[in-house]
């Protein structure tokens, strides 16, 4: 019997052992992003009365993709950025790009979703009685990504910006063409 009572010891040490090694390889997995977002913004100023473009930036992983922002199916969580306005800074226009349609094991509908690198654009327009200075804007960046057989859960990750606001006769020079001519802003 004490030959018994060390296997049943045994296994629960191995299955002990077993659930650490695959908690420890899901941690591993959760800390690297499966998708990354930054900002481009169009230049190192904007004079009073201007508007300035923005794009947030989305590095999406290889196997996955995150939903359009007009989701073919209701139940499906829309890509967003959402940027709260201030009393200097007002958002005119958000752009999302259409999303490619794809199949995936789980629907039996083509899903429209974005693969990736997707780029948001962002029209804001600083209030022509707005003194020169810099003014933080809050943001946020919402998606749900999944792969081919599952989704992740919803996440929300801070996406903010810090407008530098120039005198009136400032000379503004333009930056990160490279990202934001490639968002139709029109």
């Amino acid at each position: 019997m004490q030959r018994s009572a060390f296997q049943t010891m045994q296994q629960i040490g191995l299955a002990l052992f077993g659930a650490f090694v695959l908690a420890g390889g899901a941690l591993a997995q959760s800390s690297i992003p499966v998708v990354e977002v930054k900002t481009a913004i169009g230049a190192d100023g904007v004079r009073p009365g201007n508007s300035l473009k923005v794009a947030a930036v989305a590095s999406i992983a290889r196997a996955y993709h995150i939903n359009d922002h007009r989701p073919t199916l209701d139940y499906l969580i829309p890509t967003e950025w959402k940027i709260e306005p201030s009393k200097q800074v007002s958002v005119e226009k958000v752009v999302y790009p259409k999303g490619q349609l794809k199949k995936f094991a789980f629907s039996d509908k083509q899903l429209s979703v974005y693969e990736g690198t997707l780029m948001v654009g962002v029209l804001l327009k600083v209030d022509r009685k707005t003194p020169p200075g810099t003014y933080a804007l809050k943001g946020q960046f919402i998606y749900q990504a999944c792969n081919d057989h599952a989704c992740l859960p919803p996440k929300t990750v801070p996406v903010n910006l810090v407008v530098k606001v120039v005198g009136r006769g400032a000379a503004v020079k333009r930056a990160n063409a490279d990202v934001l001519n490639n968002v139709q802003f029109d």
